[in-house]
């Protein structure tokens, strides 16, 4: 696993083996990024169920302006800070569960990176929860990574949904329309 564009590009990341976290491809990892690339630059991104920590990594290397990363798992929180190590670029790591975090977040985010265990409803109750308490920014962004066997279906007005499919793995764009 590596980061595959921007400022990182090419810095090896640390993997461990915790059942229930499965890293991002690097393939769908750009193939996710090429969705939102050109709305990164200057961006407060979250990554939601963050695992290893690849997605706001490769946030921050394609230049956000500031990254949440957040995950409940102390051994993910202790990798996350390994692969971290030398990042300068402005982030914020914090350990709690994720939808206890959305559920008191009073943020504002410009794009959500969703990456939630294949086996759960979390990413669904997490996109719920984001357009329920209006956590995105005019034009701001959710992608959703999911596997192609659980169907996704948006039915809040106001958003758009792009659907892209790589191997067994969905991938799709929540994009808020502007109010």
């Amino acid at each position: 696993m590596r980061v595959v564009s921007g400022k990182y590009r090419g810095k090896k990341l640390k993997e461990f083996d915790i059942s229930s976290t499965r890293p991002t491809l690097d393939r769908v990892k750009e193939a996710m990024f090429n969705l939102i690339q050109f709305d990164v630059q200057n961006s407060v991104v979250l990554d939601l169920f963050s695992g290893t920590g690849a997605l706001g990594l490769e946030a921050i290397s394609r230049g956000a302006k500031i990254t949440y990363l957040i995950d409940s798992n102390a051994e993910a929180i202790k990798l996350i800070k390994q692969n971290l190590a030398n990042v300068t670029e402005q982030y914020k790591l914090i350990k709690e569960d994720a939808i206890t975090f959305l559920n008191k977040c009073n943020l504002k985010f410009d794009i959500v990176l969703l990456d939630p265990p294949f086996n759960s409803n979390l990413g669904i109750e997490a996109i719920n929860i984001i357009i329920k308490n209006n956590m995105l920014n005019n034009n701001g962004i959710i992608v959703f990574e999911t596997s192609i066997d659980k169907p996704f279906v948006l039915e809040h007005k106001n958003y758009s949904v792009k659907f892209k499919k790589y191997g067994s793995v969905a991938l799709y764009k929540i994009s808020k329309e502007e109010e």
